[in-house]
């Protein structure tokens, strides 16, 4: 391994979605990651040859006179909305930027759009960041900042045609507020789907108590996509564990848990789901979910956990590695995989070679490069 390529690795490790995460220990190194792909027989020949992962990157992605071709649902933008209420920019302490990476703190459309040409990323659905807000009470503060963010992506579609698309956030907490902004996402902005957070303080998003806003989207048949947060429980479980680590995997389960057991998955049936980071700790809990239910749990429809699961989309960010790439595709086939980078959170290139080394044939990087969220997005297609 280069001396350069050590030094990225290193700078990886101290990305995450949390912006006041504490410094990481450094990740193993190649020769240990190689190890463990090669234990589970998954790692491609390319990777194996010094440079073979960037040129099959660049070749896989359709670069050079094609232009890139990759579609990322996984960005994240930072609107104005979103900057006042989490502190960030000039604002935010010395310790703070001490942690956070350069590329969040720097974020513009014109840096987003250098990274996406220079690894193969065509068009970014971008969202809202986690960290330092909430959607959890209903009230003016919430619909305020649901609005600001949303115009803010719509505007992002006007102003640079071709390279972004938005997920709109919604004040989740406040039903009224939700179908408003629903509305007007989808019908005025054009937003591509929602996003919604893996909690809201205390309640999970399967709770009965979002029925009626899940009603809606079924009836639109929308894009629904879940991110992490840290909940209200387990923000400082062990001291000097940023949730990142752990929590935002586990998160994820809960999430994917809540949407079942609730029968949201059932009753909404027309909803496309898709949960970030690979299913964090789903794929791995799925079949202990399925031993442990309560036997009748999914009412007038019967199926398994695995069954549910397994018509969920999935992303790839921040899980293209041989561990997490291993449980997912052992839940779902890559017609449900996406590609994800979680920039500027995550450098772009630890996506592009993480998963170029797991082994998929080309016609499956071919379906999560593109296929796959061409056909959950058509308003894409425009710019295929």
């Amino acid at each position: 391994m280069s001396a350069e390529s050590d030094e990225r690795v290193r700078r990886n490790a101290g990305e995450t979605d949390e912006l006041d995460r504490p410094a990481a220990a450094a990740p193993n190194s190649r020769r240990d990651f190689l190890r463990s792909v090669g234990a589970i027989g998954a790692l491609g020949a390319a990777a194996m040859v010094p440079g073979a992962t960037r040129l099959a990157a660049q070749a896989d992605a359709g670069k050079g006179s094609m232009g890139p071709r990759r579609i990322d649902v996984h960005e994240h933008m930072f609107a104005p909305a979103y900057k006042r209420a989490a502190k960030m920019g000039v604002a935010q302490s010395a310790s703070t930027k001490r942690r956070a990476s350069p590329l969040v703190s720097h974020w513009t459309p014109e840096g987003a759009i250098e990274e996406m040409e220079k690894n193969g990323v065509a068009t970014a659905v971008v969202s809202i960041p986690v960290s330092g807000i909430s959607f959890n009470e209903p009230g003016e503060a919430s619909r305020a900042l649901a609005r600001g963010n949303n115009e803010y992506g719509a505007q992002l579609v006007r102003d640079y045609p071709g390279h972004f698309g938005f997920f709109a956030s919604l004040p989740f907490a406040d039903r009224e507020g939700s179908l408003k902004e629903i509305e007007y996402s989808l019908d005025t902005l054009h937003a591509d789907g929602i996003a919604l957070m893996t909690n809201y303080g205390t309640r999970w998003p399967g709770d009965a108590i979002y029925d009626p806003i899940y009603e809606e989207l079924n009836r639109r048949k929308a894009v629904v996509f879940v991110h992490p947060t840290t909940p209200a429980c387990c923000g400082e479980l062990i001291p000097g564990v940023s949730p990142a680590w752990e929590e935002f995997d586990f998160d994820t389960a809960r999430a994917g848990t809540s949407l079942l057991v609730n029968h949201t998955f059932e009753k909404f049936p027309d909803i496309q789901f898709i949960l970030t980071h690979c299913g964090g700790a789903l794929p791995v809990e799925s079949a202990r979910i399925q031993d442990y239910i309560t036997p009748g749990v999914f009412g007038k429809k019967p199926g398994t956990a695995e069954s549910y699961f397994s018509k969920v989309f999935y992303d790839i960010a921040a899980g293209a590695n041989p561990m997490a790439l291993a449980a997912l595709t052992q839940l779902v086939d890559t017609s449900h995989i996406l590609f994800g980078t979680d920039f500027p959170f995550v450098r772009m290139d630890t996506t592009v070679d993480g998963y170029l080394q797991w082994g998929f044939s080309s016609e499956e990087r071919r379906q999560i490069n593109r296929e796959n969220a061409l056909g959950l997005l058509p308003r894409l297609k425009a710019h295929a």
